[in-house]
């Protein structure tokens, strides 16, 4: 199992940016996926998961980023829009798997002016 994430980068305050999570090894459509992200001096919070039925957003995010998955291209993306400086953080995928933890490498997202 890998998870892949890219995407991340430097943007203004109110910009946009999309992640994306290649997964491997795994059917995607079959399994929760999460974004997770940790700011500076922060515990890692989910942002946002794509489950088998329903989607979650963190209060902090709701109606600025939206989840989806493209089953076909084995990718679950996150379309951040409105961005925030406090939105600045390491953002990671995950997925729990036959009940181990995967994480992909992480994808830096800056939000300054």
């Amino acid at each position: 199992v890998q998870l892949q994430a890219s995407g991340g980068g430097v943007v203004q305050p109110g910009g946009s940016l999309r992640l994306s999570c290649v997964a491997s090894g795994f059917t995607v459509s079959n399994y929760a996926i999460h974004w997770l992200r940790q700011a500076p001096g922060k515990e890692s919070e989910v942002v946002s998961c794509i489950g088998t039925v329903r989607t979650y957003y963190d209060d902090s995010v709701k109606g600025r980023f939206t989840i989806f998955r493209d089953n076909v291209r084995r990718t679950v993306a996150l379309q951040m829009h409105s961005l925030k400086p406090e939105d600045t953080a390491i953002y990671y995928c995950h997925v729990l798997f036959r009940s181990r933890n995967y994480w992909g490498q992480g994808t830096l997202v800056t939000v300054s002016s």
